[in-house]
């Protein structure tokens, strides 16, 4: 399974988990809770491949190492706003409006990855290296729901 691949169609659930979400109202209490669960379940899995797999292997290369690097603190800032929307109670005012905060964040790190990350990762690895690293995360997002 080539890594880029699998983090491309997990950007692709993502994003329609996030354009769900942001089409909720106030009144949507349980779809906004159980959504953002299921988005955050989702985060959490994906981060942690990207982090343990992927970023450290384009941190090894001087053209990737610098947006290896930004992208765990793009990852640490959706952390942050994630934990705030979290503990913020779906009915409250401001929980919408944290969240288009957490989107907008999302979709740039998205947009980032697929883009620019992406292509160069294609510049300094090849196939065979690409493959090995997706299996390494599809064997990591399988350990990762099943504990």
């Amino acid at each position: 399974m080539d890594a880029l691949k699998l983090l491309k169609d997990d950007h692709t659930e993502v994003k329609k988990m996030l354009k769900e979400l942001d089409e909720t109202t106030e009144r949507a209490e349980k779809t906004r809770a159980e959504g953002f669960a299921k988005l955050a379940d989702m985060l959490l899995v994906h981060e942690t491949i990207e982090e343990e797999i992927l970023y450290p292997a384009l941190k090894a290369f001087a053209k990737t190492k610098d947006i290896a690097l930004e992208a765990y603190e793009e990852h640490h800032v959706v952390d942050i706003v994630m934990a705030e929307i979290n503990d913020t109670p779906v009915e409250d005012e401001t929980w919408a409006a944290k969240f288009t905060v957490a989107k907008e964040n999302l979709e740039h790190h998205i947009e980032e990855e697929e883009g620019e990350m992406f292509k160069q990762a294609r510049q300094v690895m090849d196939e065979t290296e690409l493959n090995e690293l997706g299996d390494r995360m599809v064997a990591r997002k399988q350990q990762l729901r099943a504990g």
